[in-house]
């Protein structure tokens, strides 16, 4: 064999050694699973900016919006499986068609609302106790370089914010941690009309309450509003890793605390 023809085997071997590893990396992420990097602190402490975790796309079947810009040629879903009240659930914004990270709250047919911070499913307020406090630095944060809100108000740039921290358990006796901004109760997040949730749809909040745009906020109000079934993405299990710096290459800012954590 000539060098031409050598080199000419080579080539061919090397660009569909590509071709496959991008059909393969295809597959796995359109059916198994999605990458997703946590651009925004509304699901803290549960999810940290900078945490990255794959998104299980079995848990729930496979919609249009499990494609890529939601190219799957197909309505409705297939091999549909049922969420779970108290999910992490990566979805499809409604209107923006964006991907947002929520927990699940609300099941179709369920009256919603937030008295006084207090999370209330059909009329019962949920249990929620007392955790403590969460600490971060007072700064704008995230893609959208949002400030978070405090407890200990007015904090100067470079300050230590304080949340109040609660453990909620909801009616299926599944518990997570949330945050609350607590003298922010006129809000519209804190003090909101009663939802009922329709029929094929979901409501999801953050755990980040006061620093969160959800359900509870409708999408005339750029909100997310009630989510449909088809929108939903799939589950989110366990964390990868997470970076505290700018860039999830930077190697030296991942904290060693968060490597496989499951997602609560």
């Amino acid at each position: 064999m000539s060098t031409t023809e050598a080199s000419e085997n080579w080539f061919i071997e090397t660009v569909k050694t590509v071709v496959y590893a991008l059909l393969i990396a295809g597959v796995f992420r359109t059916l198994l699973f999605q990458p997703f990097w946590i651009p925004s602190g509304s699901m803290k402490e549960t999810l940290l900016i900078g945490d990255f975790l794959f998104v299980n796309k079995m848990a729930y079947g496979y919609s249009k919006h499990s494609c890529p810009f939601s190219f799957c040629p197909f309505d409705g879903r297939i091999w549909g499986g049922e969420p779970e009240r108290g999910d992490v659930v990566v979805f499809r914004h409604p209107v923006n068609n964006q991907d947002f990270i929520k927990r699940l709250v609300g099941m179709p047919g369920d009256r919603v609302q937030v008295k006084e911070g207090i999370l209330h499913i059909n009329g019962t307020a949920l249990k929620t106790e007392p955790a403590g406090t969460f600490e971060e630095v007072y700064e704008p944060q995230g893609i959208e370089n949002i400030t978070p809100k405090c407890i200990n108000a007015p904090v100067g740039v470079g300050g230590t914010c304080i949340k109040d921290k609660f453990v909620e358990t909801n009616p299926e006796g599944r518990s997570y941690e949330v945050l609350s901004a607590g003298q922010f109760l006129n809000i519209q997040q804190d003090q909101t009309p009663v939802f009922t949730v329709p029929e094929g749809h979901y409501f999801l909040m953050g755990d980040n309450r006061d620093n969160s745009t959800d359900s509870r906020v409708g999408q005339v109000s750029r909100g997310v509003g009630f989510v449909p079934y088809e929108n939903l993405i799939g589950r989110a299990d366990r964390i990868m890793f997470s970076s505290g710096g700018k860039s999830l290459f930077f190697f030296w800012t991942w904290r060693s605390d968060r490597f496989f954590k499951a997602v609560n």
